[in-house]
């Protein structure tokens, strides 16, 4: 409890540090941009300050300082004697041929700057309307471009946070999947020799071969609960038989109300598959089915060989998935169901795409009339 906490305060403080240097940047930023603004002005009330002096010296002169002794031309400038321009610096030629444009370019000139008035007598009046240089206006994106960098900033800091957060979670729920297949085994040990005993004993053949079936089927369970976190052994298998064994081990333990069907190729299909997570995708996809159809319909496997891969159709006649929810029925966690973690399809993507480099995705689906997944996996 005391690391947490103390893992929480020092967050807090790299947090907020963070913000005090962003604001320090910033407010010093504002502070240059105000010195180079307040300098601009100083050079134009000193050039202002001349013009109206020698003006003032002989009237009829009608003397003209050039603009270009403020000594930056990229600031736009435009000078005026009551409201006639007489003089401009730093504007483009298109905009000086039109008056429109010019008009428009002198109210930005105010709107920036405050201009500077100069009166030469009592019918003369000059007045110096002038922008931001380039400098200026650079100055005037920097804490946003700042800004940007910083959430970029936060924005990888967060990502690598997640990320090694989900692998330590990853790691704890691998290390408890290969605990519990631990903790599976010796019961199951112990159901092995009951179970010799029972055929020592001549129990009813049948009952013995069902109950062999169940501790198999628990073996298969441990068996893939223990790969969870491991790189599974890729075998060459027939993918026609690996999935009839599983189809056919549902359908025996399900509700008659739910009609089976399977249809496959007479000849084997060689892909390099896990048989123990090739069976538990399979059994999910058909326990998906019969949940969509709540128990009673109709549940068609199809494989079909296109020559390149080996297509897996798993068809429902249930309530069906909308369009815009095909891609989130992958997503872990997402379920319709009331119980359930929403597990079993990220699952089976996993095992699917992860480790057999194959494709799972919703083929088509109606709402109120069924739904087809699909399983794409490379032939041997």
């Amino acid at each position: 409890m005391q690391f947490t906490d103390r893992r929480s305060s020092t967050r807090w403080m790299i947090i907020i540090a963070s913000f005090v240097i962003v604001s320090l940047i910033m407010w010093n930023t504002y502070t240059f941009f105000q010195i180079f603004k307040n300098e601009e002005r100083v050079k134009m009330e000193h050039w202002a300050l001349a013009q109206k002096k020698i003006n003032s010296e002989d009237i009829n002169a009608d003397l003209e300082l050039p603009l270009a002794l403020i000594q930056n031309p990229r600031i736009p400038i435009v000078l005026a004697l009551n409201d006639s321009i007489i003089n401009t610096n730093g504007i483009e030629e298109e905009v000086l041929n039109d008056k429109i444009k010019l008009k428009t370019f002198i109210k930005k000139l105010k709107a920036q700057n405050d201009p500077i008035i100069m009166k030469i007598s009592s019918d003369k009046t000059q007045y110096l309307y002038y922008g931001d240089s380039d400098l200026l206006n650079k100055l005037k994106y920097y804490p946003i471009a700042l800004l940007l960098i910083i959430f970029l900033f936060g924005a990888v800091v967060y990502n690598f946070y997640k990320s090694t957060k989900m692998a330590t979670q990853n790691k704890l729920w691998a290390g408890m999947a290969k605990e519990t297949a631990h903790q599976i085994g010796t019961p199951l040990s112990s159901l092995i020799g009951w179970l010799e005993i029972m055929k020592a004993d001549n129990v009813d053949a049948t009952t013995v071969a069902e109950i062999e079936k169940d501790i198999n089927r628990l073996q298969t369970i441990t068996d893939r609960f223990s790969k969870i976190g491991s790189e599974p052994i890729l075998e060459d298998k027939d993918i026609i038989q690996e999935t009839k064994n599983s189809f056919d081990y549902l359908k025996s333990r399900f509700s008659h109300q739910v009609e089976f069907s399977f249809s496959a190729p007479k000849k084997p299909i060689i892909v390099a598959l896990n048989p123990a997570l090739h069976s538990w995708t399979i059994e999910n996809l058909m326990k998906n089915a019969i949940d969509a159809m709540k128990g009673k319909g109709k549940l068609k496997i199809t494989i079909e060989n296109d020559g390149a891969a080996v297509k897996i159709n798993v068809k429902d006649s249930g309530k069906g998935i909308p369009k815009n929810q095909f891609k989130r029925v992958f997503e872990p966690g997402f379920t319709t169901k009331k119980r359930g973690w929403g597990l079993g399809l990220s699952l089976t993507k996993r095992i699917v795409e992860e480790y057999h480099k194959g494709k799972i995705k919703v083929l088509k689906s109606e709402v109120g009339k069924g739904t087809t997944m699909q399983i794409s996996l490379k032939i041997k």
